[in-house]
């Protein structure tokens, strides 16, 4: 019954720290992967029009406003222009998004599989392009080919990009539309002078904080501004996240009440062992307390014995999950290719203290079926 009362403690916390692992992994994940296409906050025209091309807006004036709150880490601009790519055997259309790294290095190189990223020359536009693998395959293009891009205008142009790179994120909501590019190429196709963006990502310091930051720098934009939050633009996939989350959170009461349910029962089994004992302790003057304490203390022994394996188990495989990919995925069902592993110590020492207080309390509630045990009974008890 010790034995179980160890494995069964083990296997609890085990679970829920690669449990917990697993989840805040695949949270940051998609989350990164998102954020990497429209950081936490976009601003852009207010325009009654669905079109993914917007009005243009001033952009230094803009970034300058918003560097003024506390809460704003990274400010980038952008700019989106719909074509069509045409090779020798494909036709496919996709937007084309301009992106700059005047305020810092874009988050879209995490996402970067083969090639290089984009590079950005002082003088003049750069011609380079980065396309992902969904794309890159639907048209057979490889890292170093050239593709001509025909963008619907008046009067029509055509331009010829070179393949820098291939991205994947896993997210068919951007692999399948976006094409990355240098945003001067889209000033230049608009005739949009330099000060002139599409709109900016706005990176907070602290995500959590999304919904009163938001509401914050919205009563402070001018009114012709319209401000997104990125929680609205792919509410399908936070909604799923949320929903994990309610899931682990269910699996892991179910866990915690089955390991203590094993120890509940392995204290009262080992009080119905040495119901002897206990009559013969009482016999000679030990009290109730005393003896609870006996059997306290061996509870807690196999308590921090099941922990101390458990803690072992569970960090054992997320760093061999972390370190060698050892359990892939499926990227067309799950957004990436393997299972995400992300350390939080914080989550760690929770989820022990957790098991440490429920634990204590199972051993103490058979305990005092100790003080109904007679003397006289319990010596003759067999």
């Amino acid at each position: 019954m010790t034995k179980i009362a160890i494995i069964s403690i083990a296997l609890g916390v085990a679970v829920m720290i690669v449990s917990f692992a697993i989840l805040e992994g695949f949270r940051n994940e998609i989350q990164s992967k998102i954020f990497s296409f429209g950081a936490h906050l976009q601003i852009s025209k207010y325009d009654t029009n669905n079109s993914l091309e917007v009005e243009p807006i001033g952009g230094p004036r803009l970034v300058q406003d918003l560097h003024r709150f506390p809460q704003v880490q990274t400010i980038q601009p952008f700019a989106r222009k719909t074509a069509i790519i045409k090779t020798k055997d494909e036709v496919l259309g996709v937007v084309l998004k301009g992106i700059s790294e005047e305020d810092g290095k874009s988050p879209m190189r995490e996402n970067l599989q083969s090639g290089k990223f984009l590079t950005f020359p002082d003088s003049t536009a750069s011609n380079d392009i980065l396309l992902s693998r969904k794309v890159a395959d639907k048209l057979r293009l490889k890292v170093g080919d050239d593709a001509l891009f025909y963008f619907i205008q008046n009067p029509p142009r055509v331009r010829k990009f070179t393949v820098k790179g291939i991205y994947q994120t896993g997210l068919d909501e951007f692999d399948e539309v976006y094409v990355i590019g240098d945003i001067r190429q889209i000033r230049e196709l608009n005739a949009w002078p330099d000060s002139l963006v599409g709109g900016v990502e706005v990176v907070l310091k602290d995500f959590n904080r999304l919904d009163p930051v938001a509401e914050n720098l919205y009563e402070n934009l001018r009114y012709d501004l319209k401000l997104d939050k990125i929680t609205d633009q792919y509410a399908q996939l936070f909604d799923w996240l949320q929903l994990l989350n309610r899931n682990v959170i269910i699996f892991l009461i179910l866990i915690i009440f089955v390991a203590t349910f094993n120890m509940v029962a392995t204290i009262f089994i080992m009080i119905l062992e040495r119901t002897n004992m206990i009559g013969v302790l009482k016999a000679v003057g030990a009290t109730d307390r005393q003896i609870r304490s006996m059997f306290f203390f061996r509870g807690l022994s196999l308590t921090l014995r099941g922990m101390l394996y458990g803690n072992l188990v569970g960090l054992g495989f997320c760093a061999l999950q972390y370190y060698t990919h050892l359990i892939p995925l499926d990227p067309e069902n799950y957004y990436m290719d393997r299972v995400p592993i992300f350390w939080d110590p914080k989550i760690i020492v929770i989820l022990n203290a957790a098991v440490f207080a429920t634990s204590l309390l199972a051993v103490l509630i058979p305990t005092y079926l100790i003080s109904r045990i007679k003397p006289v009974t319990a010596i003759k008890f067999d």
